[in-house]
């Protein structure tokens, strides 16, 4: 999956508009992999460049203007999806002829229009690494988080075909898995597992919020499937409302599908149609467990951790090892390459809380990155 490093010798400059969790994680990622290349970054904050450049990451410890950076080989925009259109317009009169501006944001279609109407199409490549968290800032962001993660690249019908060899070839080589999609099949399909979830979580929370009694019984008692459900709730409003905007058609469509299918459960509740709410929990059931980490039912307790893991050949089994020869008996293992709000590369399920927490401090001990629920 990865390519050699060397190839990756021509790419010279890299500079970053906006330096959170993802492009600083980006950055991150190019530093350890990449170190010849010189990374310079533009944020809405001068206290970011101060840390990036402190923690080794950027080359300039003072705020670039866009004419100073508009030679890079690449231009990442990382801010919300608003204002990535906005630094487009701004950069449409600056670029060297060889630049390429590509963004992380997970919607294709409103920066896809502004490119071509821009002018700009041989220029742009939409980007989307399919990582992240409820988390923000440069201060979370890590140089593995796109490890073995979806990273979809997006071009425009007049982006050169060698260009875009080139980005899936450097995707690659930062360890992900590129994975090239038309920008309106890019939006209806994150609009689907990505953005429907975080308007039914968001909604999920109000109604609880806005039903709950005096004392706050639903809020007491709230257990696992609630938080696990809800969780990504805790996620920037302003990011989503950026997204809403953004992917408008495509967020309302799917919230009209979904109203479709939960019209469909209430009438098997409400005329008691046992045979048709089984059908329907069991289709349901059958899907989810096919896909790659599979959950255990909804009534028995979870335990399980996400933890980094750098892509070695042995890597996982060594941990595994690791485990093992501790005594400690795994449930399940697998790559997480959809890594959207969830944290680590690794997802590791086990039978009983007293594994779990004995593999916790074991993996932390030899210094592997844990992240637990």
């Amino acid at each position: 999956m990865i390519m050699e490093r060397n190839q990756s010798n021509d790419i010279k400059k890299i500079s970053f508009i906006g330096l959170g969790l993802i492009g600083g994680s980006i950055a991150r990622t190019i530093r350890r992999i990449h170190p010849h290349i010189r990374l310079y970054a533009v944020c809405g904050h001068l206290s970011t460049i101060t840390q990036a450049y402190q923690a080794g990451v950027i080359e300039n410890d003072v705020m670039p203007d866009l004419e100073q950076i508009s030679d890079s080989d690449y231009i990442f925009l990382c801010t919300p999806v608003q204002q990535n259109l906005s630094y487009l317009m701004q950069l449409k009169d600056h670029l060297a002829a060889h630049t390429i501006i590509t963004d992380a944001g997970s919607v294709k279609g409103d920066i896809h229009r502004a490119a071509m109407q821009s002018g700009l199409e041989e220029h742009f490549i939409g980007g989307h690494p399919m990582a992240g968290s409820e988390k923000t800032g440069f201060a979370a962001s890590t140089p593995y988080l796109l490890e073995n993660a979806y990273y979809v690249i997006t071009p425009t019908p007049q982006t050169p075909p060698e260009q875009v060899q080139r980005m899936r070839d450097f995707v690659a080589s930062l360890g992900a898995i590129p994975l090239v999609l038309n920008a309106d099949l890019h939006d209806f399909a994150t609009a689907a597992i990505s953005h429907l979830p975080h308007m039914l979580a968001y909604s999920l929370v109000n109604l609880i919020k806005e039903t709950d009694d005096s004392a706050q019984t639903m809020k007491t008692i709230a257990a696992g499937g609630f938080r696990d459900m809800t969780r990504i709730a805790a996620s920037s409003p302003v990011m989503w409302q950026d997204i809403c905007l953004s992917n408008k058609e495509q967020v309302l469509r799917l919230m009209d599908l979904y109203t479709a299918q939960l019209a469909k459960l209430r009438s098997f509740i409400e005329s008691e149609s046992k045979e048709d709410m089984t059908a329907y929990f069991t289709s349901a059931k059958d899907y989810r467990d096919s896909l790659t980490i599979r959950q255990p039912g909804s009534i028995q307790p979870v335990y399980e951790l996400y933890c980094d893991l750098i892509d070695e050949v042995g890597g996982i089994a060594t941990l595994a090892t690791l485990l093992a020869s501790n005594g400690i008996n795994i449930k399940n293992i697998g790559i997480v390459h959809n890594r959207e709000f969830e944290d680590g590369v690794l997802h590791i399920e086990f039978y009983h809380q007293s594994a779990q927490d004995t593999a916790v401090t074991l993996l932390k001990k030899y210094h592997y990155t844990v992240y637990e629920r």
